[in-house]
């Protein structure tokens, strides 16, 4: 009888555990350390037809298979500065230097003898790769493999120089996403008084890793008091986020 009920406490307690752990972020997309510059260009036009705004919120990267449609955000990077900021932008352009090179595909369009990624530039900037220049015959003068419009570079991540940051593609994970519909801000915790840490940009797809009750908010979804944590330290008011499924609580 003691055994039992020993071995019932511990099922139950197991049970209990598997409730209360934190759901985890999408540990599946893949991400890389590159060089991001400023693309700016206002009144230009994207690859995408997109023209672009005063302090516009979009990347830009080396290759049309990481290019989304216009006004679409089914193509989307999570763009972090060394300053802990993070914005979540969708692909619009092509560039800054390749238009071939996607870097993050293991089967890559150009350059499959560089390992996975490993920009085509920052081969050729660092270690005279191609002879130092890129696929158009240019002499590569920086590394750069993201391009951010100015919003994105300024604003989303309080930039004011060409940096190295993290890039994660979420379009190459397996977390259910949701779509921001205006710019939007990512605070360190489920309220509006909580620090910002970063911006969501209008059209981006989010990667949702569970949900949390905070601060009521009204968004252009309504009004709501659940919060969305998209990565660590990193949540968003579920009020500004459309078509987003149901997921479990942190």
């Amino acid at each position: 009888m003691t055994r039992r009920v020993l071995v019932t406490a511990v099922v139950a307690a197991l049970t209990l555990i598997q409730v209360v752990v934190p759901a985890r972020a999408d540990p599946t997309a893949r991400q890389f350390r590159v060089y991001a510059t400023r693309e700016g260009l206002v009144g230009g036009t994207t690859a995408n037809g997109h023209v672009i705004r005063d302090r516009d919120h979009f990347a830009a990267l080396p290759s049309r298979r990481g290019l989304s449609g216009r006004d679409n955000g089914d193509l989307t990077v999570r763009v972090c500065a060394t300053n802990g900021r993070c914005e979540w932008a969708p692909v619009w352009d092509v560039g800054p230097w390749n238009t071939k090179d996607d870097y993050w595909n293991d089967d890559r369009e150009m350059w499959g003898d560089l390992p996975t990624g490993t920009p085509q530039a920052q081969a050729a900037y660092e270690n005279g790769y191609n002879g130092g220049t890129d696929q158009f015959g240019r002499h590569v003068g920086n590394p750069a493999a993201v391009d951010l419009a100015d919003g994105t570079f300024w604003d989303g991540l309080h930039l004011d120089d060409n940096s190295w940051v993290t890039v994660l593609f979420v379009w190459t994970g397996t977390a259910p996403t949701g779509t921001v519909a205006a710019l939007s801000t990512v605070h360190n915790g489920p309220r509006t008084t909580a620090a910002e840490v970063g911006l969501a940009a209008p059209h981006a797809r989010v990667p949702i890793a569970c949900r949390t009750d905070g601060e009521q908010t009204t968004g252009t979804e309504g009004t709501s008091t659940t919060w969305y944590r998209l990565s660590t330290g990193k949540y968003l008011a579920a009020a500004h986020v459309a078509g987003a499924p149901e997921v479990g609580y942190c």
